[in-house]
């Protein structure tokens, strides 16, 4: 009962600058029938409460990589084409070619997956995969690395990079 009385008052608070509209209720009474207005939240308030998540591309085929175990789920297992950004937060042009690189995986509607690995929390994987300059982007099929290129590069090369890895 506590609960009830400290959420009505807390939920009373936080709508006090909301309009409520009332909604009719039709209630039948045995003895009179008669039109009960009953205030209810609509439309009014719940949309401006409401969370909207992005939908865009980009947020379903870019991923961050977490460790090696999440890497080779993720990377290696993987049986669509994966793009592996190798980047540093300290890094200028990785802060340059990291939105041109989603810009174009975007454009390939799944068939390309990118995944992101930060060298100075994934150093084993770093060494592992012989990244000795950032930014390093290696085109992985099946576990395997096909191609790989080191430093900045503009978006029409990108592009001829992505679909080189697609062939097969």
């Amino acid at each position: 009962m506590a609960q009830r009385i400290f959420l009505n008052r807390s939920l009373a608070r936080s709508l006090q600058g909301f309009k409520i509209r009332h909604q009719p209720f039709t209630a039948f009474n045995i003895k009179n029938a008669r039109t009960v207005s009953r205030p209810s939240l609509q439309s009014s308030i719940l949309p401006s409460i409401a969370r909207h998540f992005s939908q865009s591309p980009q947020c379903r085929v870019t991923f961050n990589v977490q460790d090696a175990e999440d890497f080779k789920e993720r990377v290696v297992d993987s049986e669509t084409p994966v793009l592996v950004d190798f980047h540093a937060q300290w890094c200028g042009p990785c802060t340059i070619l990291a939105p041109r690189l989603e810009k174009v995986v975007a454009k390939q509607q799944g068939k390309v997956v990118m995944a992101k690995v930060d060298i100075d929390n994934n150093t084993d994987l770093a060494i592992e995969y012989q990244v000795s300059a950032v930014p390093t982007v290696l085109a992985m099929k099946k576990g395997n690395v096909v191609d790989r290129f080191v430093g900045l590069q503009d978006e029409d090369q990108l592009e001829v990079f992505v679909k080189k890895m697609m062939c097969p």
